[in-house]
């Protein structure tokens, strides 16, 4: 706990509670949705309303401490692991999510073919898929 309260306040974050429990929430369960933070906060520290939850993770993601990534037809999940500019793989039957490195190939993953004068300093890539269970589990 004291280790968190450190990383809150290395950021600027008021060390609450709370925040506390979201942040080791999403430190152990990596690509976890705001409801299952919730369970897993209340696990820790009782009562904790799901606005507080919000509050804690907007925070956390404004502070640069985790990052918040939406797959299509997902709720938005949480993760820990920022500023490198990994992407992620969604099984599309059960949903899991899994880092995945920078993309390689022919071009980088930061080179837009049209950048249109921005001045592009991420790229977020989602790769789908079906992961190893539910490969199995298909063909069985």
């Amino acid at each position: 706990m004291a280790a968190t309260a450190e990383i809150l306040r290395e950021h600027g974050v008021q060390v609450t509670a709370q925040r506390i429990a979201v942040l080791q929430a999403v430190t152990a369960r990596p690509h976890v949705t705001a409801d299952v933070v919730a369970e897993m906060a209340r696990g820790e520290i009782g009562a904790i309303s799901k606005q507080s939850v919000y509050d804690a993770l907007s925070a956390l993601v404004d502070a640069g401490i985790l990052r918040r990534i939406e797959p299509a037809g997902s709720a938005a999940r949480y993760e820990t692991r920022v500023g490198d500019n990994h992407h992620h793989l969604v099984c599309r039957g059960c949903g899991a999510v899994v880092d995945v490195d920078c993309a390689v190939g022919a071009a980088p993953c930061l080179t837009a073919a049209d950048a249109a004068g921005y001045s592009v300093d991420e790229a977020e890539v989602t790769f789908w898929g079906r992961c190893p269970d539910c490969t199995t589990s298909a063909a069985v």
